[in-house]
């Protein structure tokens, strides 16, 4: 018999090496002999072909057990893994459902099957579920997406889908596999961080409340005391007015007790004696013509004096030098009188520019050089004074200077009551204008007033 040529594959060779190995052993265990005929080695052949059948059978039914085991596991894997897995063909059809995916629509999985994946979709999210499988089907690659489905009882769920769809083996039919997995725990668990960044944000926004109220809080309590401090200042204001008020009064009672006896005691008497001598001069008329000159010279004599006293008067209730050609002439007249009645030397120095200011600016600076010339005429026994009146930065400013005695000035002012009306009187009067009053008083120096009145 000739030999069949070498065309048997790898594992055939393999295979009929053990088939020969075993059959050699099976002879040798029964004391066989090589096989010398033709016929002797066909059926040497036919054995170890049959062995070959019969490896091959032990290993396919070893495959078999092991593909059944492996099938056993996959299934086990397939039907109870933790997420529900579909087979979905483009009409929307459910094909394969494992168990997972029957137990989230709460249903028998071969009640699912043939059924439309739309009809377990709530109505808000079937557009998205349609537009999902659409795309899922028309390109490669996976496709996610998170819709609201329903189980068989209508109860909600929110769940993450997703899904790539491949070919059936040797065909052109399309389908996809679906991955749904519950996310209703997680949606809730987002849906708490949010309440919790919500209530964050409100705990902060109350702590701020809470700090803009502290804070409110803090600064009614300095309104408060502010308040209280304003209303002891002001009922301290109040009783300073009230004293201020009441030697005002009294000024102006003895101011008017000074002109009555002024007027009584010089004007009335002036009068007086000019009636005397025009009696006397209608008797001097008849009787003495020669003398008549005289007398008459004497009554023009009272009444030019009455005439100066009167307008002495009205120069110190309102002089019209003031009125008519300003502050600096009406000063220099005031200064030099007073320094001729008194014999003072007072030196007087002004500039022009403040005859700028208004009127009532410059009767300020007047009534105040005024009453502290006054001052210095009756406290200080002063040797001489001095009136400047210069510029400084955006301000007019005034200068009364004396080298007389000093006096407290500062606790004056500060007095409650007792406090000299002229002083109060002068810083009133500044301080109306808006302007700035000061008054420095000290020993072997002498007092210095300044004033500084700011331009409009």
């Amino acid at each position: 018999m000739k030999k069949q040529p070498d065309i048997l594959s790898p594992t055939a060779k393999k295979l009929r090496i053990r088939a020969e190995k075993r059959l050699k052993a099976k002879q040798q265990s029964t004391g066989r002999t090589r096989p010398t005929t033709d016929t002797q080695r066909l059926v040497q052949e036919l054995q170890i072909h049959q062995i070959e059948l019969e490896l091959q059978n032990a290993e396919l039914q070893q495959a078999r057990n092991e593909a059944e085991k492996t099938l056993e596991k996959f299934t086990e894997l397939y039907d109870f893994a933790p997420v529900g897995y579909f087979s979905i063909d483009p009409q929307g059809l459910i094909q394969e459902v494992n168990l997972m995916g029957a137990a989230l629509f709460g249903a028998v999985r071969s009640l699912l099957l043939q059924r439309r994946l739309q009809a377990f979709v709530a109505p808000a999210s079937r557009p998205i579920v349609a537009a999902f499988l659409k795309a899922t089907f028309a390109k490669p690659g996976k496709q996610t997406c998170e819709v609201l489905l329903l189980t068989t009882t209508d109860k909600p769920f929110w769940a993450d889908l997703q899904a790539s769809s491949t070919a059936a083996p040797g065909g052109n039919i399309k389908w996809c596999r679906l991955a749904i997995s519950d996310i209703s725990a997680l949606k809730r668990g987002q849906e708490a961080m949010r309440s919790v960044e919500s209530l964050a944000a409100a705990v902060l926004e109350a702590n701020k409340e809470i700090a803009r109220r502290r804070a409110a809080e803090g600064l009614l309590k300095e309104s408060e005391q502010t308040q209280r401090v304003m209303l002891i200042e002001a009922q301290v204001l109040q009783e300073q007015l009230r004293s201020l008020t009441h030697q005002i009064l009294q000024a102006q009672e003895d101011e008017r007790k000074q002109i009555s006896r002024q007027l009584h005691d010089e004007i009335a008497q002036i009068l007086t004696g000019i009636n005397v001598h025009l009696s006397a001069l209608t008797e001097t008329a008849l009787i003495k013509p020669r003398e008549l000159r005289k007398r008459i010279e004497k009554t023009s004599q009272l009444v030019t004096q009455s005439i100066e006293i009167v307008h002495r008067f009205a120069c110190n209730l309102r002089p019209t030098l003031l009125d008519d050609l300003g502050l600096i002439p009406a000063l220099r007249s005031f200064v030099k009188e007073l320094a001729e009645r008194k014999e003072l030397p007072i030196q007087f120095t002004a500039i022009p520019d403040v005859e700028e200011l208004d009127i009532s600016q410059r009767t300020v600076f007047y009534r105040v050089a005024q009453e502290a010339l006054t001052n210095v005429v009756r406290h200080a026994q002063a040797k001489s004074a001095t009136v400047r009146i210069s510029k400084v930065v955006d301000a007019i400013r005034l200068e009364i200077q004396d080298d007389g005695k000093s006096f407290p000035a500062e606790r004056i002012l500060a007095a409650k009551k007792g406090g000299r009306l002229g002083l109060l009187g002068m810083r009133e009067r500044v301080e109306m204008v808006g302007g700035r009053f000061t008054i420095e008083s000290a020993p072997g120096a002498g007092t210095t007033v300044t004033v500084e009145i700011p331009f409009a």
